[in-house]
């Protein structure tokens, strides 16, 4: 009996283990907090669960990828790349679609993005092939671009990236600048606040 009552146990743990296992593997959040969020959603009624999970499940099944700046966006191309207003001359190249939200609340920028999906990480076995390079400079060598923006978040990841961008689209004649040494060292765009992000948009340099 005790062993049935063991098999059972560890049948009603398998969903829980798992869920915990999965959320564990979101960035930012470690073991306890896989636990707690995991019994969080235990807890939660039938309506909000099922609500999230039908979130999730949207976003995979309706985001795509920009043709053309490579940003997150339900259609091709996104609204800010189809925007006849933005400065076409104009392209900040970012991290993270996370990127672009934090400089569009600060209206401080109008012109278009280009969007990495990452940085160069060699101990992650992150290189230049792995981020969306050459799309970038597809558009450069249309002839329309006269500035691009390096907007790399201020760490060593981010700096190594806008070292490999500055060497490699030197030869290609358009101007590069980069924000304004407003943003803390080692922070993250996302995570400034929007009047620095602002200023530091507005008063870039030439790298």
């Amino acid at each position: 009996m005790n062993q049935n009552s063991n098999s059972h146990n560890r049948t009603e743990a398998g969903p829980v283990a798992r869920l915990v296992d999965e959320l564990h593997k979101l960035p930012g959040i470690g073991p306890k907090s896989a636990q707690r969020l995991a019994y969080y959603l235990i807890r939660m009624p039938d309506s909000e669960a099922q609500s999230l999970a039908d979130a999730i499940v949207a976003v995979k099944e309706r985001i795509v990828l920009c043709a053309e700046c490579c940003n997150i966006t339900e259609r091709s191309p996104c609204a800010i790349c189809d925007d006849p207003t933005r400065d076409r001359t104009r392209i900040c190249v970012v991290e993270e679609a996370l990127d672009v939200r934090a400089l569009e609340r600060t209206r401080a920028y109008s012109g278009l993005y280009h969007v990495l999906h990452g940085v160069i990480s060699p101990m992650n076995g992150v290189g230049p092939d792995d981020l969306k390079i050459r799309p970038l400079l597809e558009r450069i060598k249309r002839g329309e671009v006269e500035e691009i923006v390096l907007a790399m978040n201020p760490n060593v990841e981010g700096e190594a990236t806008a070292m490999y961008l500055h060497q490699l689209l030197s030869p290609l004649g358009v101007r590069l600048t980069r924000p304004a040494r407003g943003l803390p060292a080692g922070g993250d765009l996302e995570y400034a606040d929007d009047l620095t992000l602002s200023r530091a948009i507005e008063g870039r340099q030439e790298f």
